[in-house]
């Protein structure tokens, strides 16, 4: 029997008590950015409160704590995703973004060039798209794309042809619009095959699903804090320690250095390389809490819950609209998560967005940065609803309630 509760996360989440146009909210918009539970704010505040101080510098007290607070949320991260060396494989960022330009911008910087291949796909996010080409700007390499098909998966049939002079592959874990699953372990199989690495952007999976980056076989892995009940300002990048160890700094300045002269520098190992200046310490406090209260709820039974919230909705999505409400993204659960991106017959998302916060339900509308996405299926914006941990199918009673209102106003 599990112990975890919907409800009883729902009862930690502060935000979850608002009341928005009369109505008690109802939080759909999770793939955008999680709510805090009271865990990771209380914890950020007793940061502030008692124990504020930069960290690897002072050796007074507090500042002795700051920095272990620091290193410790270091540690469990790379024990939340088994990072097979520890904390010295995890570099904290601002975010997925910045990770992921991290990677182009000192390994793809460093290790390639002309007739180099950086093989992404086609529901990528903005955030693992325009470093790449940035990069092909100064060094010339080619960015490829693996095709969607029309079952809003990965269409697999070219991938040898695809991978001929790929140096890296890099891919979502997680559609932030289709939901869809990609099947990462085969991915890296195919890619080290050829001698290529493979980074995966976990944003919208680190949070819903076991991680193993061992299990898997990556190379690099990418998340943000605030898409799994943390803070945002803090972001991840995982990379194996001898990849990292090869990697020239991304950004220069204080802590990252071991001996600055008048004729240079030398930076520091590890790690703090990659982290310069004052690192967001409060927020890295409030990441370790985040970790700690998801491996309390269990992430097989988040998994569980999520996937019953998504084939309830999407079935019921299916029988109440008779085809007038659309789901761009695969209609069953297998290899998918709960991100249900929502096409509405006759009108706009964001006119979608506006009448269901009316109700107090929160979506997202837009086109999520993910254009060539939107391009392939002929859209210009959906509305996506997204589950977290703390959803209940009540949150699905109230969209349903909403989306029928919608139609009936413009139909």
């Amino acid at each position: 029997m599990t112990s975890f509760s919907a409800r009883r996360v729902r009862a930690d989440v502060p935000q979850l008590t608002r009341v928005v146009n009369g109505r008690t909210i109802t939080y759909l918009d999770t793939a955008s950015s999680s709510l805090q539970p009271r865990a990771v704010i209380e914890a950020m505040s007793r940061y502030y409160e008692l124990r504020h101080a930069n960290v690897h510098r002072g050796v007074y007290q507090t500042a002795n704590e700051a920095t272990e607070a620091y290193e410790g949320s270091r540690a469990s991260v790379a024990g939340f995703i088994h990072a097979p060396g520890g904390a010295q494989e995890v570099v904290f960022t601002k975010n997925t973004t910045e990770s992921f330009n991290l990677i182009a911008k000192s390994w793809g910087a460093a290790n390639l060039g002309p007739g180099d291949v950086v093989l992404l796909s086609e529901m990528e996010h903005h955030a693992n798209i325009v470093p790449w080409f940035q990069l092909r700007e100064t060094t010339g390499i080619e960015v490829r794309f693996i095709p969607v098909s029309d079952d809003y998966r990965l269409d697999l049939n070219h991938l040898d042809e695809l991978l001929q002079g790929v140096r890296l592959l890099s891919i979502t874990g997680m559609s932030n619009v289709l939901g869809t699953k990609n099947p990462l372990k085969e991915l890296a199989s195919a890619a080290h095959d050829v001698g290529a690495l493979i980074a995966v952007d976990g944003a919208q999976s680190v949070a819903h699903g076991i991680t193993n980056v061992t299990e898997l076989d990556l190379d690099f892995l990418t998340f943000s804090a605030h898409k799994m009940l943390g803070p945002t300002g803090i972001g991840v990048l995982w990379a194996r320690e001898a990849i990292l160890d090869a990697m020239p700094p991304f950004l220069g300045g204080g802590g990252m250095i071991a001996d600055v002269r008048t004729d240079g520098y030398t930076p520091a190992r590890g790690v703090t390389r990659f982290e310069a200046g004052t690192p967001p310490i409060a927020e890295a406090v409030g990441l370790n809490a985040a970790v700690r209260y998801l491996e309390g709820l269990g992430m097989s039974d988040v998994v569980a819950h999520e996937r019953d919230l998504t084939d309830d909705a999407l079935t019921r999505l299916e029988l109440t609209f008779d085809g007038r409400v659309r789901v761009i993204g695969p209609l069953d659960t297998v290899e998918r998560g709960g991100v249900i991106s929502l096409d509405v017959e006759g009108v706009h998302p964001h006119d979608v967005a506006q009448v269901l916060d009316q109700f107090g339900v929160c979506v997202r509308p837009g086109h999520h940065c993910a254009k060539p996405l939107m391009r392939r299926f002929g859209l210009a914006a959906t509305a996506r609803a997204s589950f977290g941990p703390y959803s209940l199918k009540r949150d699905t009673d109230v969209l349903l309630e909403a989306l029928e209102h919608t139609l009936k106003m413009f139909g």
